[in-house]
């Protein structure tokens, strides 16, 4: 029997009658450290909407998102095909999660990620991107009887434990050792150290994202062929992990068809939920798969229980259409030729823009020492107080002053990371050059560390008295 209207939970009540409570409720209730961290940079607008690549604050004004949350919303935000599908599920009283029977939609889903990596033939579903890198190490371990897995300096391939011991930022380690043994880390585009450990014929695999999502650092053009020749002569397995990278992010469907390698695992997540459902996907070789799952009292080897839900599967079954039909990886490449493009030419008129590198609408700005003697004291005094500070330089104007959301790439890196939808348009573009030159260069003034120093001085103590 249905519940009454009148005593079912309306969300969108719930957050308009609480959004101005946001702040106390997480600080009582969940990670205060992240709210001061939003309050000391001056993060704490209140966001209330989210429409494609454009966010709205709770008094109406409209931001550009070039985080598209960490590369999940690569259709922007509330896409309205994949809330429909998400709607045509809940309207079906489909037999969700039956367990002792198999999932239609699946089959669905995992039929269409096959068709667009062929040389993939077997698919398992997950919850998330760590939890198909978890999947990832019991495959190669399970398809090659060896423990050992190789992965780079400055990996993240997620915070669970498995998936933490082959994460390359000791930021992230610290305080959760020991990890997962069998765990041997390598320079990234390295191929001698890559060899060395290889050469120990100990290595079931080599799990490397084909382009670093922290500090976006792009391989050389021959490093991952290379890196999975050496693979196959020393008996390991290459797993391209596409967590960040895959589904169009580059300007291709997979970031790895740059460079012609056809890997013998690719993980997948994030923008394959839609932006609504949480789904990771590990696509294998079948004999790897037919290792693991090699009889019928081991069918069930290895699992999870929410990983078919017929909403995920959905909404990775809309995702895969939308992508197609709106032409969206082409549009990604497009786009990001011409960011990169604007970008680059920044280059000879900011000395401290040393590098603009990336793929598609993967792009990483990268800042550096300057040679002017009136810069040079600000610069330093900003290192020796926290390095990689130079960064909130860019990123706090350019959310202050010109509404566009960014990161810096990395714990301690003089980067800035733009992850935007792949919906960004041509006046998306200019907006992003615009706002970025205007940046830089006042930046590029020795008031600016000063300005700086003062801002956050000044949220922090806001901050602390909120909170008192």
């Amino acid at each position: 029997m249905g519940a009454n209207p009148a005593d079912t939970i309306d969300a969108a009540t719930l957050f308009a009658a609480n959004e101005a409570e946001r702040y106390n409720l997480h600080t009582r209730h969940l990670n205060e450290q992240m709210v001061r961290v939003l309050k000391t940079i001056g993060y704490d607008v209140g966001f209330t909407k989210g429409q494609g690549q454009y966010l709205y604050d709770r008094n109406g004004e409209k931001y550009l998102d070039l985080l598209s949350g960490f590369g999940v919303f690569a259709l922007g935000r509330n896409h309205p095909d994949i809330r429909e599908a998400l709607k045509s599920v809940l309207d079906s009283d489909l037999p969700n999660l039956v367990q002792m029977d198999v999932s239609t939609l699946a089959g669905i889903l995992a039929k269409k990620l096959l068709e667009n990596v062929p040389s993939m033939e077997k698919v398992f579903f997950a919850n998330s991107g760590a939890e198909a890198v978890e999947a990832a190490i019991k495959f190669a371990r399970a398809a090659t009887g060896k423990q050992t897995i190789v992965f780079c300096d400055h990996a993240f391939h997620g915070l669970t434990h498995g998936a933490l011991s082959l994460n390359g930022d000791a930021i992230f380690r610290t305080g959760f050792e020991p990890l997962l043994g069998g765990c041997i880390k390598v320079p990234f585009d390295d191929l001698a150290a890559l060899e060395q450990a290889l050469a120990t014929k100990q290595v079931g695999a080599f799990i490397v994202e084909p382009v670093q999502g922290k500090g976006v650092n792009v391989p050389s053009d021959g490093y991952l062929k290379a890196a999975a020749d050496l693979c196959r002569k020393h008996g390991a397995l290459f797993i391209a992990d596409e967590i960040q990278t895959g589904l169009g992010r580059t300007g291709k469907f997979l970031a790895i068809e740059h460079w012609g390698v056809e890997p013998d695992m690719v993980l997948l997540a994030k923008s394959l939920s839609g932006g609504h459902v949480p789904v990771g996907a590990v696509l294998t070789r079948k004999w790897i798969f037919d290792k693991l799952f090699d009889r019928m009292d081991r069918a069930v080897v290895h699992g999870s229980t929410f990983a078919k839900n017929d909403l995920a599967m959905a909404a990775g079954i809309a995702t895969l259409d939308v992508m197609k039909r709106e032409n969206v990886v082409e549009n990604a490449a497009r786009m990001g030729d011409r960011i990169l493009s604007d970008i680059r030419a920044l280059i000879p008129k900011w000395e401290m823009l040393k590098e603009v590198r990336g793929k598609g609408l993967m792009i990483g700005i990268e800042f550096g020492p300057p040679k002017s003697l009136s810069l040079r004291p600000g610069w330093h005094m900003m290192e020796a107080a926290n390095k990689g500070l130079f960064c909130q330089l860019i990123t706090i104007p350019l959310f202050k002053e010109h509404h566009i959301l960014s990161q810096v790439a990395g714990h301690g890196m003089q980067v800035v990371k733009f992850l935007p939808p792949l919906i960004v348009n041509e006046d998306d573009c200019k907006w992003i050059a615009k706002s970025l030159d205007q940046v830089i260069g006042e930046s590029h003034s020795a008031g600016a560390f000063f300005s700086l120093g003062k801002t956050l001085a000044g949220h922090a103590l806001k901050a602390r008295s909120s909170a008192a």
